[in-house]
């Protein structure tokens, strides 16, 4: 329990002082889950004490706030580091002329899984740390960067290069059944 119970802090946004002692911002969402945890643990026989505190010293204040900014700082700086790695990716395949529909599905896989990673940095972004727009910003670059390379793959698996910016709307971008004839 004591690990699930530390994943789930971590996975929160905790801000760990101590061993065991973890601080989160007084908010809706983090109270609950927070809760519930407690709960949890003390049903299985778990001691958890939740403990409400205010910080009179504005200055160590706004120093707790800068470690819980510097730490998801760090982690949309991190995003930002994986995407080139995305967009490269792309890149390589469009040289090597292998844009397939195949390729095309396990890029969104993986920019799906940066999509997820940037939401659960947000959510537990409560106070608006630096690198969140530039974050966004490289998810939505890959998230153009596919767009265009679905069209190609689509365009390249159909056999059609006139297809243009929307590939979905030509009459030959869903799949048909024909007939054949055995000889």
């Amino acid at each position: 329990m004591r690990v699930q119970v530390w994943r789930k802090l971590r996975s929160l946004g905790a801000l760990y002082l101590q061993q065991s002692v973890a601080l989160l911002p007084d908010q809706p969402q983090p109270r609950r889950v927070v809760q519930r945890l407690a709960d949890r643990a003390s049903r299985e026989g778990g001691e958890v004490r939740v403990l409400p505190i205010a910080i009179s010293d504005l200055a160590a204040e706004r120093s707790i706030i800068d470690e819980f900014c510097r730490e998801r700082a760090d982690e949309y700086a991190e995003v930002c580091s994986r995407t080139p790695a995305f967009l490269e990716e792309i890149a390589t395949e469009r040289r090597k002329g292998r844009a397939t529909y195949t390729e095309f599905e396990e890029s969104e896989a993986d920019l799906h899984r940066l999509e997820s990673w940037l939401a659960k940095i947000q959510a537990r972004d409560y106070f608006s740390a630096s690198g969140q727009s530039e974050a966004a910003d490289a998810i939505a670059e890959c998230a153009t960067t596919l767009s265009e390379f679905e069209h190609e793959a689509l365009a390249a698996e159909i056999g059609d290069a006139s297809i243009g910016v929307d590939a979905r709307s030509h009459p030959r971008a869903s799949p048909r059944l024909r007939a054949v004839k055995e000889e």
